[in-house]
């Protein structure tokens, strides 16, 4: 948790002192990603139960307590696999590269990368669509911006190298969070009409 504000105000510096760490993934699991990826969740679940999703007509639409719950569980299992999915993908990315990092490297980088994007979750609790929208939007951006600034230092490759290979990392890593979104919206509809 000690590295959230590094990669907010100096995420080269703080990508430096990462790298040096050697962390496991299951430190970094217990110590980042299940911290972290239960903001948008608990961000959720209170938003959606106690205010409801707004898209913006005047109505809202409220989830029990228990889909809440059950959908907040699904959504938290996606974004640990989301995670997991995306630190084999910068692996498998990396395999023509002369230093590849281990697969578990790669996994905790990923995590980390997606900082942004689990703080941005907060913003769930005013659920209000055009917002969340906008928040996780700006949240992608960021992490781009540190996807290109550890993968030099992360793989020891020059700038111009970064930039094809965090933009490709940053279209797979989109189409991931798409298909969980969708996932969790399928979900979501069905579990509405369920419970």
């Amino acid at each position: 948790m000690n590295h959230i504000w590094g990669l907010i105000s100096h995420p080269a510096r703080e990508m430096q002192d990462i790298k040096r760490e050697n962390e496991t993934v299951s430190h970094h699991y217990v110590h980042h990603v299940l911290i972290m990826a239960a903001i948008p969740v608990v961000c959720a679940f209170i938003g959606t139960t106690q205010l409801g999703w707004n898209f913006g007509s005047g109505t809202s639409v409220r989830l029990s307590l228990t889909t809440g719950f059950v959908l907040g569980v699904v959504f938290y299992a996606l974004m640990l696999a989301g995670v997991a999915v995306m630190g084999r993908v910068i692996w498998w990315m990396a395999r023509d590269y002369p230093r590849r990092p281990s697969l578990e490297r790669c996994m905790v980088f990923a995590g980390y990368v997606a900082t942004p994007l689990f703080l941005s979750g907060i913003v769930a609790l005013y659920p209000l669509v055009w917002l969340c929208v906008l928040v996780g939007a700006l949240a992608l951006l960021y992490t781009g911006y540190l996807l290109y600034v550890g993968i030099p230092s992360f793989l020891n490759i020059s700038r111009e190298e970064s930039i094809n290979f965090s933009s490709s990392t940053l279209a797979i890593g989109v189409l991931v969070l798409e298909c969980l979104l969708a996932i969790t919206v399928i979900l979501w509809g069905y579990g509405y009409r369920l419970f």
